[in-house]
């Protein structure tokens, strides 16, 4: 690999694919390193008629319902494949058994925690029994280190989000396009209970809004804005069309930033940031506006869309300072594999 000697040549990514799931960068990281990889989804383990995975998420504590067969399956297949390293994604389903056969067999299995497993929407008991079981476990979220030393994981490590050069790049709309995607303010991201308020706020102001992601249709003064679910295509151009971006953390995640935070200015959108610590050195005080509440979102807002030579300048310098750095989610890879084959 080009930035680090990584000797690690045989791996088996465990994440999805599809839309902007990390599961499908990561594989697109290891064609590009000429690793010898496999994927294995982990929706499997939750593939069942929808009354049984309700039964299993509400009444035993978010289990997935394959677990033990969906382990039992990434064992055998890792042994065939003779993996050395095994890289799993967020709150997957690995159980505690499966992660000790293969540290036994001498596979060394690292966890991307790309959600708060103390988020009371993911908390499963399962998944917190197996968590020190991982040889490595590296968390995007500085307020997950400690919880995760005190559980017993053994090599914690803070490794931030990134983007993906094969989706995330400017695209700007065609003639045809532009009037769907032009609006005042943009936010992409699942409707959590903090944000609803922020995005009705900024609706109420007089700016035109638009909204795309998961259950937004369920707040009836939400629900005008959003325009559903985005595409890599569909999430490209309206960044690159939006006047502002909004980039807000995840509150019951204890974010600092999100994946959206390093993909927006990938694809060079105007950034109108949570002012974070995360936020602050991803873009420095020339890429980016950063507001502590909603009246101050508002303005800095407003002031965005009426100066767009000057926001655009910022986007600019948004753009070469995330793109220009080891961001992406090759080096994110390289990362875990070094710390896998050099402890």
């Amino acid at each position: 690999m080009n930035h680090l000697s990584v000797k690690v040549r045989r791996v088996t990514i465990v994440g999805n694919r599809g839309g902007t799931n990390v599961g499908g960068s990561l594989e697109r990281a290891a064609r590009i390193a000429g690793l010898d990889f496999q994927v294995i989804e982990p929706r499997q383990a939750m593939d069942a008629p929808a009354w049984v995975r309700r039964f299993n998420w509400y009444f035993r504590g978010k289990r997935p319902t394959w677990l033990n067969s969906f382990s039992n399956q990434v064992v055998q297949s890792c042994a065939r494949h003779k993996s050395e390293v095994v890289v799993v994604t967020g709150i997957s389903g690995l159980n505690a058994d499966a992660l000790k056969r293969l540290s036994k067999a001498g596979v060394r299995v690292a966890n991307y925690l790309t959600d708060d497993p103390w988020n009371p929407a993911h908390r499963a008991p399962w998944f917190l029994n197996a968590l020190p079981e991982y040889y490595a476990v590296f968390s995007p979220r500085q307020a997950n280190l400690g919880d995760l030393a005190a559980l017993g994981c053994s090599k914690v490590s803070y490794l931030p989000f990134a983007f993906d050069p094969a989706l995330h790049f400017p695209e700007e709309p065609s003639e045809n396009e532009r009037e769907n995607f032009s609006t005042d303010v943009l936010f992409i991201g699942g409707a959590d209970e903090d944000r609803v308020p922020v995005c009705v706020a900024i609706a109420a102001s007089g700016h035109s809004l638009a909204i795309y992601g998961d259950y937004w249709d369920r707040s009836e003064l939400a629900r005008p804005f959003w325009r559903g679910y985005a595409n890599p295509s569909t999430l490209r151009k309206a960044t690159t069309a939006a006047r502002v971006c909004l980039c807000l953390a995840r509150k019951a995640n204890r974010d600092g930033h999100t994946m959206r935070s390093y993909e927006v200015p990938a694809m060079r959108g105007v950034i109108l940031a949570e002012a974070t610590d995360d936020h602050k050195d991803m873009f420095g005080e020339e890429g980016a506006l950063y507001f502590r509440d909603t009246p101050e979102m508002i303005e800095k807002a407003r002031w965005l869309v009426a100066h767009q030579p000057e926001a655009r300048q910022m986007a600019k310098r948004a753009h070469g300072r995330i793109t220009s750095g080891a961001n992406t989610y090759r080096d994110r890879l390289e990362t875990i594999l070094a710390t896998c084959l050099n402890g």
